[in-house]
């Protein structure tokens, strides 16, 4: 088929120089809080003692707006709590939500600010960062738990980073650093990064919260698996279609294994293709209708390489407020002007248009097939006609869409029957549903040459493994030959979206497509209700400001074609329980500003 858009003529010019750093999320103002002990009660107290403004009867979130608060302070070196040590904790990494450019107002070239305008340049605080490559999002108000046996012995990690004392544990796992006075670079923990993380690990401790993210898996990521020792029905893994433990899709990357050993030993430019390269490519290729198809190592790189390659100064980016961290970094690095409109919301982005086409090159849309915080889908159809009206390029990520949405999973043109050729880029990851690691890029000949032989990723960067491109490769021939695989999805999907409602879950916008939240709203409640689940054998994430907005916390279910309706039924009613649980102790109450219960005999507790 032959595909020659985009018609404008592409931008050959790689982008070199980044623009400078995101702007913090966050509240001026706030108050340090130590580590009082792990009792609600007692944190309670410490909260308010420590922070006069925040009590239990003001806004709704009290407890996210103060971590949200301590993380935007610069906060001085402190004496290291020897308790801290003794805890070996971490944090979860910082969620950027407004990657480059956050707290800039979107405003039309003729200098009005419209309503659906005045959002972050970058795609709102909603922004995620990839974790895991793409699939988690971890915020900034991640919480504090053991560090693994793996990680080595932490014991004196609050100062063996940086050359200088804190009052906490780093990011993360960390083993063998030297001691502070050793340590380079000197000055880590004077970073607002590091700061903000500490500010947030205080806020955490206070809440007795055990960290919900680096759980360590000790097996194969399926419908059910082994978690810090304990077997756990899974919702935290992205094996859509079940193929990660599929024995076909290993035998094809054993086979490519045997043959090419464990990498690609550099740059395709450099090292040259590999035949799994030239046969996965080529299947993406037939999958998008497409002329040709370009892998990468990465599935985040694919993002950032494509968009500042494609796009520069005299460009504009407009992307939809809940579009991947991926996407707002590569939009940063381009130099284009940046804009994003209200989710989903094409009149607002029609009116951007309207007002800022005339007076760019180019101008790319860009949105998500199926978008991982909420579980929606976009209105392909739309976006397409207001790309002809206005003469723009429209890409679309399809990290999530791919395998979940359509009759046989080929993604949202499926669904909606829309010539995939019609679309001007495609972006995916093969980590979902194809079961291995990397990203790709599927369009005219023209585009693919281009990123070929310009995109940073792809000229600068090892190539995909020849063992991984060739087990995606598999994992795409069965999703084809085995399209029972989407419909046990799909019907998983709908089973949990009937279950949730009546058990008075609230699904938000999920529609049922293996990515299902469960919106909990209070940030402190979602992670305690997390840490409850896993406890009774059922591992969910949750995902918390700033990873999605204030009052939109929740935990995301990832549904696999492995999943059985029973293990779904269990899941959610244990979620319930707890929920219930959680709410009737008052932790519910404690966030969101409700007034405290009365007792039987009429006094509050």
């Amino acid at each position: 088929m032959s595909q020659t858009r985009p018609r404008r003529g592409l931008a050959p010019d790689v982008k070199t120089a980044a623009l400078a750093a995101a702007r913090r999320a966050g509240l001026p103002g706030g108050a340090s809080v130590q580590p009082p002990g792990a009792a609600l009660g007692q944190a309670q107290k410490q909260v308010s003692k420590q922070a006069p403004s925040v009590a239990t009867s003001v806004a709704p979130n009290v407890v996210p707006d103060l971590a949200s608060r301590l993380a935007s302070e610069r906060l001085p070196p402190q004496t290291p709590d020897p308790s801290v040590a003794q805890r070996q904790t971490f944090s979860a990494p910082s969620s950027r939500a407004a990657d480059a450019g956050a707290g800039q107002t979107a405003r039309s070239p003729l200098g009005r600010a419209s309503a659906e305008e005045e959002a972050p340049v970058d795609g709102s605080a909603r922004g995620r960062i990839s974790g895991a490559e793409g699939g988690l999002a971890p915020a900034d108000l991640a919480a504090v738990g053991p560090v693994p046996a793996a990680s080595g012995d932490l014991s004196d990690r609050g100062t063996r980073l940086g050359g200088g004392p804190s009052s906490g544990p780093i990011s993360g796992p960390t083993s063998g650093c030297p001691a502070a006075s050793d340590s380079r670079p000197r000055g880590v923990h004077r970073l607002e990064d590091w700061q903000q993380m500490q500010a947030i690990d205080r806020a955490t401790r206070a809440l007795g919260l055990a960290s919900p993210y680096f759980r360590l898996h000790e097996g194969r990521a399926e419908a059910r698996s082994r978690i810090a020792g304990q077997e756990c029905l899974n919702f935290a893994s992205y094996d859509y279609l079940g193929l990660n433990a599929d024995p076909r899709p290993r035998a094809a990357a054993g086979a490519a294994l045997e043959r090419y050993g464990l990498s690609a030993s550099g740059s395709r430019m450099v090292s040259g293709s590999r035949p799994a390269h030239v046969a996965l490519e080529a299947a993406l290729a037939r999958h998008y209708g497409c002329e040709a198809a370009l892998s990468f190592v990465s599935g985040h790189a694919t993002n950032v390489s494509l968009i500042a390659t494609l796009m520069g100064e005299g460009d504009l980016i407009l992307s939809d407020a809940y579009v991947h961290n991926s996407i707002t970094t590569g939009a940063a690095l381009s130099g284009a002007a940046r804009r994003s409109f209200a989710h989903n919301d094409l009149a607002a982005l029609a009116r951007i248009l309207e007002n800022a086409r005339p007076l760019h090159r180019h101008v790319l849309i860009v949105v998500e097939g199926l978008y991982s915080m909420d579980g929606d889908l976009p209105d392909l159809p739309g976006l397409l006609a207001l790309r002809d009206r206005y003469d723009a390029w429209l890409m679309v990520d399809e990290a999530h869409a791919l395998g979940p949405v359509g009759a046989t999973g080929r993604g949202i043109f499926e669904h909606f029957g829309v010539d995939p050729g019609a679309v001007d880029i495609w972006m995916g990851t093969l980590s979902k549903t194809l079961a291995a690691t990397g990203g790709y890029v599927a369009g005219s000949g023209d585009l693919i040459r281009l990123l070929a032989h310009r995109a940073p990723g792809h000229v600068f960067s090892v190539a995909l493994p020849p063992v991984l491109a060739a087990g995606a490769a598999a994992a795409l021939a069965l999703m084809a030959e085995e399209p029972w695989r989407v419909k046990k999805l799909q019907a998983n999907g709908a089973h949990f979206l009937a279950r949730a409602r009546a058990l008075g879950l609230d699904p938000g916008g999920g529609q049922g497509y293996g990515v299902l939240p469960v919106m909990v709203g209070d940030s402190v409640l979602a992670a305690r209700l997390s840490e409850r689940l896993l406890a009774r054998g059922v591992n969910v994430a949750p995902v918390t400001f700033p990873g999605v907005p204030m009052g939109a916390a929740r935990l995301r279910f990832f549904l696999s074609a492995d999943h059985e309706p029973a293990q779904i039924d269990e899941a959610l009613g244990l979620c319930a329980e707890e929920l219930a649980a959680l709410r009737d102790d008052g932790l519910g109450r404690l966030f969101s500003g409700a007034a405290p219960r009365p007792t039987a005999s009429g006094d509050s507790p």
